[in-house]
C-alpha cells in the first residue's frame, strides 16, 4: 500500500541520515600558545545515500538489507582535509610571550623544549647541566677494529654473497678471564656486525663460514678466501672508520623581531650587541685569508666568502660556524644567494632571537637543513644573561640527546657551552639517519666496500704470484695500498658532489669495477647453504 511505502522510505531516509552524522568528525587540536578550540568538518562518506537496488514492491526488504552493510572507510585525507597550525602572522595577531618555534602549518617537524617559564620563585636555581647527563654520540663500531684487532693477531677473509653483496670478515682468538672466545666482525654494505662468542658455548668448533654464520645468519656462501696482504690493516681501518669525522660546520642565523620570511633574516647586515656576545660566547673570531685550520667550505685564499668567520674546538673536533651576517652580502639579491649556498648546505643551524618573534622550521628553503636549535636572550650583555632553548628536527630525524631541562633555560658559562655543542654535534648524527643521508650513506659505504673488496682480492691474488700487471695496484703496483686510498678519495669527493647537487634522493652511486681473475674466483650463486653451528648461549639460536 502507499501509505505502507511511506513509512518505508521514511525510515529509510531516516537510516541514510544517521549513517551520515557517522561521518562527521570532531577534531580537537592543541594550539601552540597552550588553548584548546575545537574545529567540526564533515568528511562526507562515498555513497552520500543508498538506493535499494530492488523493484517497488521490495522496498521494505532493501532498506533492512542498506542497515546491515558495513559502512566504508573514508578516502584518503589530503592537506585540505587537516586542521592547519595557526600560521607565524595569526600567532604574532595575539598577545606575547609567543612560543621559541612555531611548526610549519601542515607539520612535518618535531618540537623539544616548550616550557620557558622561569619557576616560582624566581630567585630558585636554573636546572644545571650535569656532565653526566652530558654524552657526545659516537659511533663505537667503527673503532672496534682498531682497538681490538689492529697490532694483534689476528685472521681477515673475503668473499662475495648473492644477497648480501661484497662481505669482509675478521676473526681473533683471545682470551677474557679464564675464558676462551672468538671476537668476529663482519662487514656488509648495510651495516657492521660484532660480537664475542664464548668458545664453551658452542657444539664444535666452526670453520671461516660458520664463524660468519654466527654474527649474521644471512650469510649464504660456500667459502671465505683469506687476505694475505700485510698491509691489509690499513686498509680495513680506513674503511671502518670513514663514518668518524672530527670537522663540523654549523649555521648560524640572525632573526630579528618581526622577522617571519627567509629573506628577512638573511638580509640582516648588522650585528647587535646581543649578538656579538653570543658569538663571542660560541667560540673565536677569526680572520679567513691563509687560515689553517677546518674551513668548513668558506674561501681561505681570495676572500669570496667574507672576510673573518667563528670558529671553535670542542673535544679534539674543530668546529667552523658560518655566521649569516659574516657571509658576504649582495645589493640587490633579495635571496642572497652567497649567504644561503652555505647555510643552507648545512645540515644543523642554530637560530638566535634577541627578541620574541617565533622561528617556523620550514621558513628557509633548504634540502640539507634537518634540525635546528633555537637561542633566545634573556638580560642581554648584562651579568645575569640567560638564554631559552627549543630545539625542532623533521619527522624522520630520530631524537638527539642531551634533553633539554624544565623550563630550557640555561645560564651563560661553560655548562651551557658544554650542553649546545653536545647538542648540535650529537644532531649531525642523528640527521644522517634521515631517509635522504641515510640512503646516501649507504651507497658511499657500498663503493668503499666493494673498493676494499677489489684491493684485498688483488694485493692477496699479487702475494702469491697470481694474475696479470693489470691486476696490480694502480700506484706502483703491490705498494702500499695507495690504489685503495686514491679509490677512497674518490668516492668520497663523489659524496660531497652529490650533497652539493642539491639532490641526494636521485644521485646514482660512485661504484668500481670489480675484476676477478685466477684461483680466488667463484660464482657465489651457486654456492650452497652451509650448516650453521649451534650455540648454547640462552638467548642466542
Amino acid at each position: 500500500p502507499a501509505e505502507r511505502r511511506t513509512r518505508v522510505g521514511l525510515r529509510c531516509a531516516d537510516n541514510s541520515q544517521r549513517f551520515d552524522k557517522s561521518f562527521s568528525k570532531t577534531r580537537t587540536v592543541r594550539k601552540q600558545d597552550g588553548r584548546i578550540s575545537q574545529t567540526s568538518d564533515e568528511i562526507k562518506p562515498i555513497l552520500t545515500h543508498f538506493h535499494p537496488p530492488f523493484p517497488p514492491s521490495s522496498h521494505s526488504k532493501g532498506c533492512r538489507m542498506d542497515e546491515q552493510r558495513c559502512p566504508l572507510p573514508p578516502p584518503l585525507k589530503t592537506e585540505e582535509d587537516y586542521i592547519p597550525y595557526p600560521s607565524v602572522h595569526e600567532v604574532l595577531g595575539r598577545r606575547s610571550p609567543f612560543p621559541l618555534i612555531l611548526l610549519p602549518q601542515f607539520g612535518g617537524y618535531w618540537i623539544e623544549g616548550t616550557n620557558h617559564e622561569p619557576k616560582d620563585p624566581p630567585e630558585a636555581e636554573l636546572p644545571s647541566c650535569l656532565a653526566s647527563h652530558i654524552k657526545l654520540e659516537t659511533n663505537s663500531m667503527a673503532k672496534i677494529y682498531r682497538k681490538n684487532f689492529m697490532g694483534k693477531e689476528h685472521f681477515n677473509y673475503y668473499t662475495m654473497d648473492a644477497a648480501l653483496g661484497h662481505l669482509v670478515f675478521s676473526m681473533k682468538y683471545e682470551v677474557i678471564g679464564d675464558q676462551e672466545h672468538l671476537r668476529l666482525m663482519l662487514r656488509t654494505k648495510q651495516k657492521t656486525y660484532h660480537d664475542v662468542i664464548p668458545i664453551s658455548c658452542l657444539t664444535e668448533f666452526p670453520n671461516v663460514v660458520q664463524m660468519a654464520k654466527l654474527v649474521c645468519e644471512e650469510v649464504n656462501v660456500d667459502r671465505f678466501y683469506p687476505v694475505l696482504y700485510p698491509k691489509a690493516s690499513r686498509l680495513i681501518v680506513t674503511f671502518d672508520e670513514h663514518v668518524i669525522s672530527n670537522n663540523f660546520k654549523f649555521g648560524v642565523i640572525y632573526q630579528k623581531f618581526g622577522q617571519t620570511s627567509e629573506e628577512e633574516v638573511f638580509g640582516n647586515m648588522e650585528e647587535s650587541p646581543a649578538f656579538v656576545e653570543f658569538l663571542e660566547f660560541l667560540g673565536k673570531k677569526i680572520e679567513l685569508h691563509d687560515f689553517k685550520g677546518f674551513r668548513g667550505g668558506l674561501d681561505v685564499t681570495h676572500g669570496q666568502t667574507g672576510t673573518e668567520s667563528v670558529y671553535t674546538h670542542f673535544h679534539n673536533k674543530e668546529i667552523m660556524l658560518h655566521v649569516s651576517t659574516k657571509l658576504p652580502y649582495t645589493e640587490g639579491d633579495s635571496q642572497q644567494l652567497q649567504r644561503k649556498r652555505h647555510i643552507g648546505n648545512d645540515i644543523v643551524a642554530i637560530v638566535f632571537q634577541e627578541e620574541n618573534t617565533p622561528f617556523v622550521p620550514d621558513m628557509i628553503q633548504s634540502n640539507f637543513l634537518h634540525a635546528y636549535v633555537v637561542v633566545q636572550v634573556e638580560n642581554a650583555c648584562t651579568d645575569n644573561v640567560t638564554y631559552k632553548v627549543s630545539v625542532t628536527a623533521r619527522d624522520d630525524v630520530p631524537f638527539f640527546g642531551p634533553t633539554l631541562p624544565d623550563p630550557a633555560i640555561f645560564k651563560k658559562g661553560p655548562d651551557f657551552h658544554e650542553f649546545l655543542f653536545t647538542k648540535l654535534i650529537n644532531a649531525e648524527y642523528a640527521c644522517y639517519k634521515a631517509e635522504k643521508f641515510a640512503k646516501l650513506e649507504e651507497r658511499t659505504r657500498s663503493a668503499l666496500l666493494e673498493t676494499l673488496y677489489e684491493e684485498l682480492h688483488i694485493n692477496s691474488q699479487s702475494m702469491m704470484g697470481l694474475g696479470g700487471d693489470e691486476d696490480k695496484l694502480e700506484n706502483g703496483g703491490g705498494g702500499g695500498g695507495g690504489g685503495f686510498f686514491e679509490s677512497f678519495k674518490r668516492v668520497i669527493r663523489s659524496r660531497s658532489q652529490s650533497m652539493d647537487a642539491m639532490g641526494l634522493s636521485n644521485k646514482k652511486s660512485h661504484t668500481v669495477s670489480t675484476s676477478h681473475s685466477g684461483s680466488f674466483t667463484h660464482n657465489p650463486t651457486e654456492s650452497p647453504k652451509t650448516p650453521g653451528i649451534s650455540l648454547i648461549i640462552p638467548g642466542k639460536s
